[in-house]
């Protein structure tokens, strides 16, 4: 008596760029869990691919890191943030919110927090490369627009301050922690955004112009 033997499954042939891209979803999934020190040798095993083939996309662990840095952070800014916050035909309030529901997506992303604050404590270029890019579309753009809507003056009669630079880090870098405590910790937070960064952006406007008395500026 025979019986005939299931046939072999297909194997799937992927284009290059279809199969680099598997592999840079799945480093940065494998990097979220284990850390940034986590080998190639234990990505590889972790994808279920070779070394030389992991190698053949990525020479060294560097060139990965750097993949990773281009789709997580670089690749994920979005050109309309920048048209949402000087759209001056709203008001600050609404554009801020806008911002943030936008925002939010990415920096409450459980696999970008978690390579962010990994990348932090290896001191790796990461952050310290991202970060000129929120210090320029967010941080600076926030006070630029702010100071717009107070009648204050611009940035080429007086410079960004320390002070309300650090005042405006202290709302986006609260309503990180907010997604930290919330998708990380899995603390008691709340549980709508929405409604916190409604807080946050509304203590922001109402706290800031203190902030440009104390620095002296006065409408121009």
């Amino acid at each position: 008596m025979t019986t005939d033997s299931a046939p072999a499954p297909v194997r799937r042939r992927y284009a290059p760029s279809e199969r680099r891209q598997m592999i840079l979803d799945g480093a940065i999934r494998f990097f979220a869990e284990h850390g940034l020190d986590g080998s190639t040798h234990a990505l590889a095993k972790y994808l279920n691919v070779t070394q030389p083939l992991l190698y053949q996309y990525f020479p060294n662990k560097e060139e990965l890191i750097d993949a990773v840095y281009e789709e997580l952070f670089r690749g994920r800014w979005r050109a309309e943030f920048d048209r949402i916050l000087t759209d001056r035909s709203r008001s600050l309030h609404d554009r801020l919110i806008d911002f943030y529901a936008h925002y939010a997506e990415i920096m409450h992303a459980s696999e970008w927090m978690r390579v962010y604050l990994y990348s932090g404590l290896r001191n790796l270029e990461l952050n310290q490369r991202y970060n000129p890019l929120i210090e320029k579309g967010v941080i600076a753009r926030f006070c630029e627009e702010l100071r717009h809507s107070l009648h204050l003056p611009g940035f080429d009669a007086v410079p960004l301050t320390a002070q309300e630079r650090e005042a405006t880090w202290m709302l986006h870098g609260g309503l990180f922690y907010y997604g930290v405590r919330r998708f990380i910790y899995g603390v008691e937070a709340s549980q709508n955004t929405a409604e916190t960064v409604e807080v946050a952006v509304t203590m922001y406007l109402a706290g800031m112009p203190a902030v440009y008395r104390g620095l002296g500026l006065s409408p121009g």
